[in-house]
């Protein structure tokens, strides 16, 4: 695990954050999502507690179980979860709900399968393939699954194969309604925040609203991408 040389009470305040919730735009100009910020010290302190437990009890042996390695990778990669999902943001501009989507489909599959525990070899391809599903559910526009293979450091084939087995692991259950959205959100604030006061990015009820107004038109996932490869 990488630790953080700064703690998320001191890197984010309440104000910033409030304003950040309002005033996000999808322009090239755009700040860091500071969710990113929130879910990186999360996923990190998840992953210190998991060594823990690997360390004083019978884990690594539950952990062997082939469904639960499937996004192992060889090594773990040479890159902090933080830098990593600013690397995600700053080349596919996922909105900041896609993250809370991604967190909802991480804290599902560790539900279903008690096994599986976050680790350094298979966060990085955990979250570059929640993240790819989640911005499919949510935003109406998408890369191709290979645009995000080269953004996370796979090849087309490794992600296509991690995508089905995440479906297929979560028993095809995508669907995020607003309140468990926010139930979320709020769960994030309080794992981060001392004293309360964090707010992250609901934009989750828009993208539903356009989604409602869509209804009529044939889904376009596979077939509309923001850039051809």
């Amino acid at each position: 695990m990488v630790s953080r040389t700064t703690s998320p009470s001191m890197s984010i305040s309440p104000r910033k954050l409030r304003t950040d919730l309002y005033s996000y735009t999808y322009q090239e100009d755009s700040n860091m999502p500071l969710v990113i910020s929130v879910l990186a010290s999360l996923i990190e302190r998840s992953m210190a507690r998991n060594e823990r437990i690997a360390r004083n009890s019978k884990w690594a042996l539950l952990s062997k179980e082939s469904i639960t390695r499937v996004f192992d990778g060889l090594e773990a990669p040479d890159m902090t979860i933080e830098s990593f999902l600013e690397r995600i943001f700053r080349y596919t501009r996922a909105g900041p709900s896609v993250y809370v989507v991604a967190y909802v489909y991480i804290d599902r599959l560790c539900q279903n399968h008690p096994g599986f525990r976050i680790s350094p070899c298979n966060v990085h391809r955990l979250l570059i393939t929640t993240i790819m599903v989640a911005s499919k559910y949510v935003e109406d526009m998408n890369y191709r699954n290979s645009y995000f293979a080269r953004v996370g450091g796979l090849t087309t084939k490794e992600l296509n194969k991690l995508e089905l087995d995440l479906l297929f692991l979560m028993g095809f259950k995508l669907h995020v309604n607003v309140s468990v959205f926010e139930g979320y959100c709020c769960h994030l604030e309080r794992e981060v925040s001392i004293g309360g006061g964090y707010q992250i990015e609901k934009t989750l009820r828009c993208a539903e609203e356009i989604k409602l107004r869509q209804c009529g038109v044939d889904e376009r996932y596979d077939s509309v991408a923001r850039i051809g490869l």
